[in-house]
C-alpha cells in the first residue's frame, strides 16, 4: 500500500511541476519575468521532491514509471491550463477575397479594433484585416470570421509586447 501511495505522490508532484513549467514558459514569453521566477521556484521544489523519492527507492522501479507518467500527464494538464487562462494578446491577420467589407464592418460593430492594409497576391490586390485581441477573445473572433467567410485565410500570431495603440471594448452579449 505504501508503494502505491508513494507512487501516486510522485505522479501528482510531477503533474503539478510540469504544469507549472508550462506556465513559467508562458509567462517568460509574455514578458512577465517576476511571475515566471515565482512559478519556477515552486516548479523546481516539486521536481526535487519527486526525484528524491524516486532516487531513495531505486529498488522499486515502479516509481520511475510513476515519475515518467507524471511528466506525460503534466504536459497534457499544462496545455489545458494554458488554454484556459489565455494570457496575453494575439495578432490576427484575415484575408477575405469575397467578404472584406462586410467582415470589416461586422468586426468593428462587435467591438473589435480593425486595421486594414492593401496586399497584392496571385490574383491581384486585396485588403488584409489586422485585429489585435486578448487571447481569451480569440474563439469569439474566429467564430465571427467563419460566419462571414468560411474561405477566409486567417493567421494568428502571439504578440509579446504592446506599446500604445487604441483598444475598443468588445461588446458584451
Amino acid at each position: 500500500m505504501a508503494l502505491i501511495v508513494t507512487g501516486l505522490l510522485i505522479f501528482l508532484a510531477r503533474i503539478v511541476d510540469v504544469s507549472l513549467g508550462t506556465l513559467r514558459i508562458l509567462f517568460l514569453m509574455r514578458g512577465r519575468s517576476l511571475n515566471a521566477a515565482l512559478v519556477g521556484f515552486a516548479e523546481s521544489a516539486l521536481y526535487i521532491i519527486a526525484l528524491s523519492e524516486v532516487v531513495k527507492r531505486l529498488d522499486e522501479p515502479i516509481n520511475m514509471v510513476f515519475f515518467a507518467a507524471g511528466f506525460g500527464a503534466g504536459n497534457y494538464v499544462g496545455s489545458l491550463i494554458e488554454e484556459r487562462i489565455a494570457v496575453g494578446f494575439v495578432n490576427v491577420q484575415v484575408i477575405s477575397l469575397d467578404c472584406f467589407a462586410s467582415m470589416e464592418m461586422r468586426l468593428r460593430d462587435e467591438g473589435f479594433g480593425v486595421t486594414t492594409v492593401e496586399g497584392c497576391g496571385r490574383d491581384g490586390t486585396h485588403q488584409i484585416l489586422y485585429v489585435l485581441v486578448k487571447r481569451r477573445d480569440l474563439p469569439g473572433l474566429m467564430r465571427l470570421i467563419h460566419e462571414e467567410d468560411v474561405k477566409a485565410f486567417v493567421t494568428v500570431m502571439d504578440a509579446r509586447k504592446i506599446i500604445g495603440g487604441y483598444f475598443t471594448r468588445k461588446k458584451s452579449k
